[in-house]
């Protein structure tokens, strides 16, 4: 099993920056789809953006696609998101998970086997 711990998020202005880590330990992740979810108060955790194992596709959600870019260091076993021009509404808990059973669907959170703890971005207008 693989823990996921991500780091990075903050309190953040309308139009700046933040880059969230999640680094895995347990076992190597370069086999594995990763992905980002988020999950607003009062709302359901919804898909980010994707990965594949080696880095060569990329998904995004429609709401992040231009903003928000998704990269990994699988020497390092680590995944990034590097969230640009952020908006109010991109205040969430952004959690990282990994996939390992193969193909699937990367927008859907229930394909995912492992998670980390969540790292809370805010973002004040």
């Amino acid at each position: 099993q693989v823990q996921l711990v991500e780091s990075g998020g903050g309190l953040v202005q309308a139009g700046g920056s933040l880059r969230l880590s999640c680094a895995a330990s347990g076992r190597t992740l370069s086999s594995d789809v990763m992905g980002w979810f988020r999950q607003a108060p009062g709302k359901d955790r919804e898909f980010v953006a994707a990965i594949s194992a080696s880095g060569g596709s990329t998904d995004y959600a429609h709401s992040v696609k231009g903003r928000f870019t998704i990269s990994r260091d699988n020497a390092k076993n680590t995944v990034y998101l590097q969230l640009n021009s952020l908006k109010p509404e991109d205040t969430a808990v952004y959690y990282c998970a990994a996939r390992s059973r193969g193909p699937g669907d990367s927008r859907n959170l229930a394909d995912y086997d492992d998670w980390g703890q969540g790292a809370q971005v805010t973002v004040s207008s």
